[in-house]
């Protein structure tokens, strides 16, 4: 990620709205559609939330199932941030699953971006496959990595 991208949707009194993300993303805002038209075949419910450690709205693609139980459960798959001109996605995996991702059918750039990215310490070992996406050109790896966070990792 560009760290000299300037973070905008910073004003916790103004959700995005389709109007402020078509001024703010621009051209992007095309590929920004095409994501959310996808969203349905994946399951995947996005909300925008406002939070206040990072001061700005972030959204939260959640995948939603109901066990032979009954019991309705949910999985986080992405993040979604806005900046001026593109928005990324962020897909966090279990280290474990790295070179799972490493054989998938995605571009040459996403696996540069898995092979590279660090992987957080913690009790569980995880890493952030984050897309800057511009146009639509690199919306299939971004729905291919949901597809694999919503397969690979025990639900």
């Amino acid at each position: 990620m560009d760290n000299h991208k300037r973070a905008i949707l910073k004003d916790p009194k103004e959700a995005p709205a389709s109007e402020l993300l078509e001024r703010v993303l621009g051209g992007s805002y095309a590929a920004y559609e095409a994501l959310q038209d996808e969203l349905c075949k994946f399951d995947i419910e996005q909300e925008w939330q406002w939070y206040s450690p990072h001061k700005a709205w972030y959204a939260k693609g959640q995948y939603f199932w109901t066990t032979s139980r009954g019991t309705r459960k949910e999985k986080n798959l992405y993040w979604l941030h806005v900046f001026e001109g593109c928005f990324c996605v962020a897909v966090w995996f279990l280290e474990k699953n790295r070179a799972e991702l490493l054989r998938a059918d995605i571009s040459d750039k996403t696996k540069r971006i898995i092979l590279e990215t660090k992987t957080f310490s913690s009790k569980l070992a995880t890493f952030p496959v984050v897309v800057e996406v511009y146009d639509a050109e690199l919306l299939s790896d971004i729905y291919k990595l949901i597809n694999c966070k919503k397969n690979l990792e025990a639900q």
